[in-house]
């Protein structure tokens, strides 16, 4: 099996992978949140995005990966990181926080899919090996912070639930019944 082969089944297991992982155990629980705090939820997974810097590291990717992938991959995943800590921080003030959330996932998403564009432009599936220890990155972390990415956007258009009063929701399986007089006729 060729090299490029190997690294796209690994990069569509990925995806698989963690859309099943994401869907069963992670997507619920998300959706259970208040909005604020699942984007909290997702703000922590990708404020630690600095690791992208692992791209620009000399010994740890070849020297042959090219420039024009890594050190875009290296500093749009940084950039993503810290628009990300800077939203965490800034929860307290919401419309900054609420800003936050919307660039950084426009940032992050917008660097994942540059970093396919240029890794399919170069030939990266066919020499992956010279991604060296990083290579974990692309086929494991990356599905999951695209997905991550995907939940973000569609949570952030989500209207917020509307809060109703106590006595206008009905506890689920509860009958209603008129209001019975207190008096007795």
């Amino acid at each position: 099996m060729s090299s490029a082969t190997i690294f796209n089944m690994q990069l569509v297991l990925g995806y698989v992978a963690w859309l099943l992982c994401f869907r069963t155990y992670l997507w619920p629980w998300l959706r259970s949140l208040e909005r604020v705090d699942a984007q909290r939820a997702i703000a922590s997974l990708h404020s630690f995005r600095f690791f992208g810097l692992v791209f620009a590291m000399p010994g740890v990717v070849s020297a042959q990966l090219p420039g024009s992938f890594a050190l875009f991959a290296a500093y749009a995943d940084l950039a993503t990181g810290v628009l990300a800590l800077l939203a965490l921080l800034s929860f307290r003030l919401r419309p900054l926080f609420w800003s936050l959330v919307v660039a950084f996932n426009v940032v992050g998403i917008t660097d994942l899919l540059l970093d396919y564009y240029h890794a399919v432009r170069i030939g990266l599936p066919a020499s992956a090996g010279e991604l060296g220890a990083a290579y974990a990155i692309p086929v494991i972390y990356v599905p999951l912070l695209m997905i991550t990415h995907i939940a973000a956007f569609y949570l952030l258009m989500r209207l917020p639930a509307r809060q109703a009063s106590p006595r206008a929701a009905p506890i689920r399986g509860a009958s209603v019944r008129p209001q019975e007089s207190i008096n007795p006729p």
